[in-house]
């Protein structure tokens, strides 16, 4: 009884707020087409769910802690339900932004609320299996946000689309706030001025630094080419239509469950055998950066097997959370997870927004439009390379360093 009251109402609001960062890389190009989106316009669009979604980190822990998980993300749904309204019904770049925006305000507590109520409900032991099958179903929602969308898109129009995931996301809203159940807690809420604190002493932490940068490049980067650029790619520069590009995002969406799923079913074995968290991190992160670059420079055709590697290595950077929040106590770990987010997500507004402009600079230039894609694609790489060799740089300083100056 408890999971269906608890578990299915937030499983379904993540399945939203995937589907919602991932939307536009299959309506993407049906906007630029109907709208005259230039590719700066289109890197904003998608990025404004981003940045929307990242100012809202901070103050969130705060807000769940006083009003609990269920109040805020029925609340902060409605927000979304409101910006796809916003989004169907727009004419111009500036509300199509203002709706995108709103839609990530929207469903920034999804995950977030979903880890607090599941602390609250559920032990211990269970915890690292409801994190594998809440992610699971976000990965459903970005698998949605691929071939069966553009199934979609053949018999009804974008806007159609955005009514319709309106509709869904306030049935969502209502769904938690008359379902999920609410522990009251007898702890005083903290004062604004001990979160603040805590976050400074987070930010300060050689600890923490030594994963950011993983955070801003690595997540942030994936965030930015799973939602637009990927699609982008496939059409620009592999030549394939809509459809198959959107074939190829479903592979790499079907490659992220399955990482998922062997995280949560290997890691642990992994460890107990000398394999530690950090180990699988750094190993999945330079896949996912080689992968990367056979994509760039187009060094084999088989491009389905290339983007579900590419999905399928980039999930292990959900393992930055769980290593960053271990270098601190427990009462700080959820600032360092969502400090930790903040900077994901303004790495994601940065880099596909940069990505926009880099590429529309380079086809005023007089470079083709493949080449520009391929150019952006190399800076996103050389980006993450440096992010890359930082993290493991530190991770052997942190080695020779006694844990106590951390």
């Amino acid at each position: 009884m408890l999971w269906t009251r608890l578990f299915l109402p937030f499983a379904g609001g993540y399945f939203l707020s995937y589907l919602y960062r991932t939307v536009n890389a299959v309506v993407g190009p049906v906007l630029s087409n109907e709208l005259s989106l230039g590719a700066a316009d289109l890197g904003l669009l998608t990025s404004a769910y981003f940045i929307a979604f990242g100012s809202t980190q901070l103050p969130l822990g705060l807000l769940l802690d006083r009003y609990g998980a269920r109040r805020v993300e029925a609340t902060l749904l409605l927000l979304a339900a409101t910006g796809a309204a916003v989004f169907a019904g727009s004419e111009s770049i500036g509300s199509l932004a203002v709706g995108r925006g709103l839609i990530g305000l929207g469903v920034s507590a999804c995950l977030m609320a979903a880890f607090k109520s599941f602390s609250q409900w559920f032990p211990l032991d269970r915890q690292a299996s409801l994190t594998g099958w809440i992610m699971t179903s976000g990965t459903l929602g970005a698998l949605v946000a691929s071939t069966p969308l553009n199934a979609v898109l053949q018999v009804a129009t974008w806007r159609e689309v955005f009514w319709g995931l309106a509709a869904i996301t306030g049935v969502v809203s209502l769904w938690l706030f008359l379902c999920v159940p609410e522990k009251d807690v007898s702890a005083r809420p903290q004062p604004l001025s001990e979160l603040a604190s805590g976050v400074r002493q987070v930010f300060v932490s050689r600890h923490f630094w030594r994963f950011a940068s993983l955070g801003f490049a690595q997540i942030g980067g994936f965030m930015a080419v799973q939602s637009l650029w990927s699609s982008a790619w496939l059409i620009h520069v592999d030549g394939f239509s809509r459809t198959v590009a959107a074939d190829h995002l479903a592979a790499m969406n079907a490659a992220m469950m399955v990482s998922y799923f062997l995280i949560g079913l290997l890691s642990t074995w992994l460890t107990r055998r000398g394999i530690g968290t950090v180990y699988l991190l750094g190993g999945g992160m330079s896949l996912a950066l080689l992968t990367l670059l056979l994509i760039i420079t187009e060094a084999t055709e088989q491009h389905y097997l290339l983007w579900a590697a590419y999905g399928l290595f980039s999930s292990t950077g959900t393992l930055t959370y769980a290593v960053t929040a271990a270098g601190f106590p427990v009462s700080l770990s959820g600032r360092a997870n969502t400090l930790l987010n903040l900077l994901a997500f303004l790495g994601a507004f940065s880099l596909q927004w940069g990505m926009g402009v880099l590429i529309e600079t380079l086809e005023a230039s007089g470079h083709s439009t493949a080449d520009a894609h391929r150019n952006a694609f190399f800076v996103l790489f050389a980006v993450q390379a440096v992010s890359l060799a930082w993290f493991f740089f530190s991770t052997r300083l942190a080695s020779r360093v006694p844990a106590a100056s951390s």
